[in-house]
């Protein structure tokens, strides 16, 4: 669509019962030098035919024709994807009436006394539109990009899932398998020599054994948390257990079930929730106490993770690389759920991660992760 003179003429529809008032439009149209073609009706049955065939670039309307209103027109194209700016052209209006229509949506109001101001009107209003059906379409596709970046996301996850699950099946074939064959043969040394010496390293060789037997356990662990077989509250009180270990700091784990059995999909997001938060603070936090909430009260799973650390500003929850915390708001989204870090400095962090548990099914794609 042109607003420009120079190009094709405008289209403009003019809802008038009177050809003299008609007349003058044309005049002032006239006068202004703009392009246009104006096509004038009397009845709301040809108004809404031709305004709504798309050919239709304005829509002039006088406020009171015979039978019916402009309002009662601009009512008749409430449900058509081609709807014309529109703008009320009348002498039998008030200012504060012109103004209630303005707010449903008819673009402007010219008094006939004012016609001089039409082209202007006209043309300001066809600009008005156009930049905001140019929005609107930025807007949905953005909402695509947004929708196709998503699901991306969604299907990173679930390959990253099965890469780990791949991983952590060949540490336990293939590692663990010769690690415990060493084991065995470490074992049979043992019985078969009598020398001290020999005997001290032997030890030691099965010491450094078991170490490596711990950690590619505890890898494995991490890898693929074979523990959500046995539900969510034990994964999750085995993540607590292990970092109040490995960190010292205090961790408290409480639940509205011990038995808390969601898709394997909910468990497998809320379990990588958890890990980062504590991962997090654990580096950042510097705190004494974490407290873990785990319910599924109203048929929602909601998982909170908080501390009384030194909590996360504004400027490092906006950094480029915050990509743990992006990537649990990802993690989220594509189980349906979403995920809220309430955080004031000096005053502690919590990650919440929310999610329906009506709307989730065990086809779900970050369930195929076995």
């Amino acid at each position: 669509m042109d607003t420009t003179p120079s190009f094709e003429p405008i289209s403009i529809l003019h809802l008038e019962d009177s050809v003299a008032d008609h007349r003058m439009v044309c005049r002032a149209l006239d006068r202004s030098g703009l392009q246009y073609a104006i096509s004038r009706v009397e009845t709301l049955k040809e108004f809404a035919e031709m305004a709504t065939s798309g050919s239709v670039n304005v829509i002039l309307a006088d406020y009171r024709l015979p039978g019916f209103t402009a309002i009662d027109a601009w009512s008749e194209l409430k449900n058509s994807s081609m709807r014309p700016p529109f703008i009320l052209l009348s002498g039998a209006i008030g200012e504060s009436a012109a103004v209630s229509a303005i707010h449903l949506g008819i673009s402007d109001y010219l008094h006939k006394d004012d016609l001089v101001r039409l082209p202007r009107v006209i043309l300001r209003t066809l600009e008005v539109h156009n930049a905001r059906l140019a929005s609107e379409v930025a807007a949905r596709e953005l909402a695509i990009s947004e929708k196709r970046l998503s699901e991306f996301a969604g299907h990173l996850q679930a390959a990253i899932e099965r890469e780990r699950a791949a991983i952590a099946r060949e540490i336990h074939d293939d590692i663990g398998g010769s690690l415990a064959a060493v084991r065995l043969d470490l074992a049979w040394l043992s019985r078969h020599t009598s020398s001290p010496e020999s005997q001290s390293h032997i030890q030691a060789a099965t010491d450094t054994l078991q170490q490596a037997l711990g950690a590619s356990q505890r890898i494995m662990m991490n890898l693929r948390p074979s523990i959500l077989d046995q539900g969510l509250v034990a994964a999750v009180q085995w993540l607590a257990v292990s970092f109040e270990k490995r960190t010292g700091i205090k961790t408290q784990l409480r639940t509205s079930s011990e038995s808390l059995h969601p898709p394997l999909a909910v468990q497998l997001a809320a379990y990588r929730t958890a890990q980062e938060a504590l991962t997090n603070a654990s580096k950042y936090a510097k705190c004494n106490l974490v407290q873990i909430d785990i319910s599924d009260a109203e048929d929602f799973l909601t998982l909170e993770i908080s501390d009384d650390g030194v909590g996360i500003s504004d400027q490092d929850l906006a950094k480029a690389d915050a990509f743990g915390i992006r990537g649990l708001h990802e993690r989220a989204r594509t189980i349906g759920g979403w995920l809220d870090i309430s955080t004031r400095q000096g005053l502690g962090t919590s990650v919440i991660l929310s999610v329906p548990l009506a709307e989730n099914a065990e086809h779900s794609q970050m369930g195929q992760f076995t």
